[in-house]
């Protein structure tokens, strides 16, 4: 309860394009904590193409469900990174964006490197 109104305090003093961003932080996060992994995810990337206008928490929930293949933990540092360079250091959106899609396509491509040395069992 006391942590519940030191965030409301704390988000009241904010700005509003601030209170905008520790919503969409927080956003992320609940994202994060719900998100289920399917039994079987699918071999490919979902071909979900980038909005015109998107912003980091929506372009890093677009990347999950466009690669269900990966390891959320893994790339779970990097997109956090890419969040803090937006939200603290001021890297504008399209920037923070364009790097996360080259995080996953990375990624993905770890993944089928580490798939072609190591198949799985028929």
């Amino acid at each position: 309860m006391r942590d519940s109104k030191r965030l409301i305090s704390i988000f009241r003093s904010l700005s509003e394009s601030r209170q905008a961003a520790l919503l969409d932080y927080a956003e992320f996060l609940a994202a994060k904590e719900g998100a289920e992994t399917a039994a079987a995810p699918p071999a490919e990337p979902l071909s979900i193409p980038r909005p015109e206008q998107e912003n980091v928490v929506r372009a890093i929930q677009r990347l999950m469900q466009t690669y269900p293949m990966l390891e959320r933990n893994q790339i779970f540092h990097e997109a956090s990174a890419q969040m803090t360079r937006h939200l603290v250091h001021g890297v504008p959106a399209a920037e923070a964006i364009d790097e996360l899609e080259r995080i996953f396509v990375y990624q993905y491509q770890q993944h089928l490197d580490t798939l072609k040395k190591d198949p799985l069992p028929s």
